[in-house]
């Protein structure tokens, strides 16, 4: 068993990470489980819901530092090392605002010890209008990289794991099953993606300001928020069909995105006042005093377009639309004590992949609210609804059937054999299972899905995602190219080659 610290008690670790460590001791794979939070925004002692009913975790507080710090401030570090000591940690879990991951995570690799690291890898302040923090992000990867080598060369089973989800999920496994075969037996590569993601997260004018909770005032928003997983989704994708030996080699990226003085022009102060008795009487500001604080602000939504090109030949065109701003169930005037899956959040996504005049794959999963009983549950609009269009081109394959749904009983099956809900929360709880099988002996380092060096890719199409958006605001072109096999000096030889530069 080991014993593992949880850094980070916010709403998303208390729903996904805690009670998937509760059940990783409950099989023998987990000690000690203690967490450790900023001053004031955890409990000492902190409740949350397992499996088994509720469970308290200790939080030992630290002082609060800025984001972006390239290194823990000594009394953080320090009670950190205490802590480590005292309870003999063995593992980490990453789970704070993004700004910060990139600074612990760091600080554990120098002290061996292996990271489950939230997504995203790492963000920095004012990405989205300050080029050179947009550009820094990449940077930042690089640099964990090489200290993930460093680490590995004195403590061998170190590992850091991305909590990427789909990685995970059986249905995504399937999609890239599906265009494997394809692309065996045609030679032919994905042609294109469309990719979709909303989340309904809506905020009233003065909640911009009022509410943190994954915010928009540190410069940057949803492409740091949920928009991470699908950076890595596409590329992830895309390697399924690297059997047809056409391999991008280069990005261009332009973003559009709106933020949160877009949404003024959208319902300003005098609609909400209209739309929500009480509105008036609760805001403080006035729409100019709102324009001038939110300068500057993060992305609320973004449309990304992304072009991935070999040797300047355009391989795969791909469209990436984040929404936050989107269909929501909300209906208070009061936001909800839990943002993070309350205040009317509804998650809806498609993805449309095309395999030139091969094939075509959907995949919808179509909720409206996570809590809604009536109805069912595994029809569009239930909380657990997903399924995948298969369209093949049978005139010129016989073989192949012209079209296959695939509805949730059918997307059960994962990659190593077994059988797992096609859901979020579960695959979540697959990545840290593995997580806690590594740590235990029990899974080798080549079965791990989600490994740091694998995500370099999907950290090129945020960091031109960012750069776009950046360039735009600073009066620029809002283009971004990037390599995608960058220089062997950039990248440590541990992680050097196409099977991980390149997806």
């Amino acid at each position: 068993m080991k014993n593992v610290l949880l850094i980070g008690v916010g709403p998303h670790a208390r729903r996904s990470h805690l009670p998937a460590l509760a059940a990783g001791q409950r099989d023998g794979l987990v000690g000690t489980v203690c967490g450790v939070d900023v001053f004031g925004a955890a409990s000492v002692l902190t409740v949350f819901d397992s499996d088994d009913g509720p469970r308290d975790l200790p939080v030992t507080p630290v002082v609060p530092f800025s984001a972006g710090e390239q290194a823990l401030p000594d009394a953080v570090r320090q009670t950190l090392d205490a802590l480590v000591a005292r309870r003999g940690i063995d593992a980490v879990v990453v789970a704070t605002e993004p700004a910060f991951h990139m600074v612990y995570a760091r600080w554990a690799l120098a002290r061996g010890l292996s990271v489950l690291l939230d997504k995203p890898l790492g963000v920095r302040p004012h990405a989205s209008t300050d080029p050179a923090q947009a550009g820094a992000i990449l940077t930042d990867v690089d640099d964990l990289l090489a200290r993930y080598q460093l680490a590995r060369r004195h403590h061998p089973d170190v590992v850091v794991s991305v909590q990427s989800q789909r990685r995970y999920h059986p249905a995504f496994w399937q999609l890239r099953d599906l265009i494997a075969e394809v692309a065996e037996a045609t030679g032919c590569p994905v042609t294109s993606v469309q990719s979709f993601h909303s989340d309904g997260q809506w905020r009233l004018p003065d909640e911009l300001l009022d509410l943190d909770y994954h915010g928009y005032d540190l410069g940057y928003g949803k492409c740091a928020h949920s928009g991470y997983h699908f950076f890595d989704l596409i590329p992830w994708l895309l390697a399924a069909g690297d059997a047809s030996g056409k391999i991008a080699d280069t990005v261009r990226v332009h973003a559009e995105v709106t933020r949160p003085v877009d949404l003024l022009a959208q319902l300003g102060v005098a609609d909400y006042e209209r739309l929500f008795d009480g509105f008036a009487a609760r805001n403080r500001y006035t729409e100019v005093e709102l324009h001038t604080a939110l300068h500057g602000f993060g992305e609320v939504d973004a449309s990304i377009s992304l072009a991935f090109t070999s040797a300047g030949a355009t391989l795969t065109l791909a469209s990436l639309n984040l929404f936050h701003n989107s269909f929501s169930q909300r209906g208070n005037l009061a936001p909800a004590a839990a943002l993070y899956k309350g205040n009317g959040r509804v998650r809806q996504e498609t993805h449309i992949i095309q395999q030139g005049p091969f094939q075509a794959l959907h995949l919808h999963s179509l909720q409206t609210l996570e809590d809604d009983s009536a109805g069912d549950r595994y029809a569009t609009g239930g909380d657990r609804h997903i399924e995948v269009h298969v369209f093949r081109n049978n005139r010129f394959r016989p073989g192949w059937e012209p079209y296959t749904r695939l509805g949730h009983n059918d997307l059960t099956a994962t990659a190593d054999g077994q059988l797992a809900a096609p859901t979020q929360q579960s695959s979540r709880r697959r990545s840290m299972h593995e997580f806690l099988l590594y740590l235990n002996g029990r899974r080798d380092r080549q079965q791990m899905r989600s490994d740091l060096t694998t995500h370099r890719t999907a950290a090129a199409l945020m960091t031109g995602t960012y750069l776009s958006m950046a360039h735009r605001y600073s009066g620029t072109l809002p283009e971004a190219t990037l390599s995608l096999t960058p220089t062997s000096a950039a990248i440590p030889s541990l992680v050097r080659g196409r099977e991980v530069i390149v997806r």
